[in-house]
């Protein structure tokens, strides 16, 4: 089942006023046709009548996280381009929930940075609250999946060490752009396109921790809230991206997120 977040394009005027537009609501995508949902996508929910033309409407980022914990080095190719040692534990750092995006916003480039990299991942979407499980035990407390961005300056992170400040600004994080319930890990590949250039391309299965094991490390570290987000690494290829370069994540099973880069104003 593939769930989104969602704000129609075109609305009634007379019944809304002609200011009003209506809020942003959840879906589900069939086909081309987005049905409305009613209540909570983390608890119980149901269909209301309402449905729209999927190009009739804005595609959000399909949840608005409390946090968004991710993975570092969890494929092995990536590590050894950065000249890193593989982690005999999850490294685990968080972006901003301020960072950010839905498909087709654009990533801004910051003025700080010269080196502006993408790094497409395979996001999990916890669905229910989740403090420290065993691995075996993951399933029931996720959503489903997402594609995910974690844009990274690549000469900030670098000279500081730490990843928080070359992580974490405005519009480092691409989301969306829905969310698949249902996904055949063994089966799932994330790759990465600029300006329609395959740069990365990887099965899930080549990851070094699996998704249990992400899930549990964390869960033990910190309580993950319904709606969290964790991005669970990124293969070999990451690459510089410039202002007008356009950027498409794509896993297998989900879908594209697409997003275009441009600079800062100013």
């Amino acid at each position: 089942m593939k769930l989104c977040r969602y704000q129609p394009l075109q609305f009634d005027a007379e019944v809304l006023g002609s200011e009003q537009r209506p809020a942003p609501a959840h879906g589900r995508i069939a086909g081309n046709t987005v049905h409305e949902i009613s209540g909570d996508i983390f608890g119980e929910w149901c269909e209301t009548t309402r449905a729209w033309p999927l190009e009739q409407v804005k595609l959000l980022p399909p949840v608005t996280p409390s946090k968004i914990v991710c993975v570092g080095r969890n494929y092995r190719e990536h590590a050894a381009e950065l000249g890193h040692d593989v982690p005999k534990q999850p490294l685990i750092f968080l972006k901003p929930p301020s960072s950010v995006i839905g498909p087709d916003e654009p990533i801004v480039y910051p003025p700080d940075s010269q080196r502006v990299d993408h790094e497409g991942e395979l996001a999990v979407v916890i669905g229910r609250r989740c403090k420290g499980i065993a691995p075996a035990e993951f399933a029931p407390y996720v959503l489903g999946y997402t594609c995910l961005n974690d844009v990274t300056a690549r000469d900030l992170q670098k000279a500081d060490v730490q990843f928080t400040r070359g992580k974490s600004f405005d519009t480092f994080c691409p989301l969306g752009p829905l969310i698949e319930t249902e996904l055949d890990l063994a089966a799932t590949t994330v790759e990465a396109y600029v300006n329609g250039e395959r740069r990365q391309q990887a099965p899930v299965t080549d990851m070094i921790f699996s998704i249990g094991d992400i899930i549990s490390w964390i869960s033990r570290v910190m309580t993950l809230e319904p709606g969290d987000v964790i991005a669970t690494g990124t293969p070999a290829g990451v690459s510089p991206m410039k202002p007008g370069d356009v950027v498409e994540i794509v896993v297998s099973g989900i879908g594209t997120l697409r997003n275009a880069v441009v600079a800062a104003e100013g």
